[in-house]
């Protein structure tokens, strides 16, 4: 079946991409790149899951940010579509924060989240 999702489903903020690149620099391997995604699981239902990455699947959107390579599988997208990756460096509360318009609820730490029409 035709994948027809075509627009990248979220959009990363600067100091996101930033974050992501250090990481990436620090990782090493050629190819490197963030993967994005969501997974049963979590307090919530869903749980969001973001790793680097070197093997693409078949399903896989991808998007290039500021050289930066980042990916999100079709069957996330869905969950994931409208989404914003946003990164801080507070001390407490800090690191990457998913905001999704199509979370109905998230748990108290915002790891996990209840998707609307569920």
């Amino acid at each position: 079946m035709a994948e027809t999702q075509t627009e990248f489903p979220i959009t990363v903020s600067e100091a996101a991409i930033a974050q992501i690149k250090r990481l990436v620099t620090k990782d090493g391997r050629p190819d490197v790149f963030l993967r994005v995604g969501v997974k049963g699981g979590g307090c919530s239902g869903f749980e969001y899951v973001m790793k680097l990455d070197v093997k693409n699947t078949p399903i896989d959107l991808e998007a290039d940010l500021d050289g930066i390579k980042v990916v999100v599988d079709a069957k996330s997208a869905k969950f994931l579509q409208g989404s914003s990756l946003e990164y801080t460096g507070n001390l407490i509360g800090g690191g990457f924060k998913v905001e999704n318009p199509n979370a109905a609820r998230s748990c108290g730490c915002g790891t996990s989240f209840t998707p609307k029409n569920i």
